[in-house]
């Protein structure tokens, strides 16, 4: 059963329709093509698009399938912890490397960056952490950075898995 539009609705919808012109339909007999259906289903993202989905994901590579679900079931522990929220782009810089060298120095395993989502989810910091992870001298202190799962803070945090810092052998 159809709502019956008032006398109000339907002046607004003239008056919102006023030079509208309705498109040409085609004739059976043309030569043109019609137009092919609109598909319903959920469409997979593009190379390019999942390139830029793996590069804010995961700087130098992501956390294997186990160890995320593990992480999920709070089956592992956040060895370390830092919140960039309220610091300026240099300060979360110097802040995220000093912490990464000490984090990794103290055998850390796996921490968890704060960035914000910022707003609108457009944070700068959101944007920036994942390149500053991926840049050589915190990268080779780096095993896998990923999302944050929902628990831990979700798009406005990441999973940052620290490499086993291995002392070197005793000579005898």
């Amino acid at each position: 059963m159809a709502r019956q539009l008032k006398d109000e609705d339907r002046s607004i919808w003239r008056a919102a329709m006023r030079g509208v012109k309705p498109l040409q339909r085609m004739s059976a007999n043309t030569s043109e093509t019609a137009p092919q259906p609109v598909s319903t289903r959920p469409s997979i993202p593009s190379s390019a698009a999942r390139s830029t989905i793996a590069e804010r994901a995961a700087a130098p590579g992501g956390i294997d399938r186990r160890t995320l679900t593990r992480l999920k079931r709070g089956e592992l522990t956040i060895d370390a912890r830092l919140d960039l929220h309220g610091l300026t782009q240099e300060a979360a810089h110097r802040a995220l490397a000093r912490f990464i060298a000490i984090a990794s120095a103290d055998g850390a395993r796996l921490a968890l960056v704060i960035t914000g989502k910022g707003r609108g989810g457009e944070g700068v910091l959101r944007a920036a952490v994942p390149r500053w992870l991926a840049e050589p001298a915190m990268r080779a202190r780096i095993l896998a950075v990923t999302p944050a799962p929902p628990q831990l803070g979700g798009s406005g945090a990441l999973c940052v898995q620290l490499r086993r810092v291995r002392e070197p052998a005793a000579r005898p």
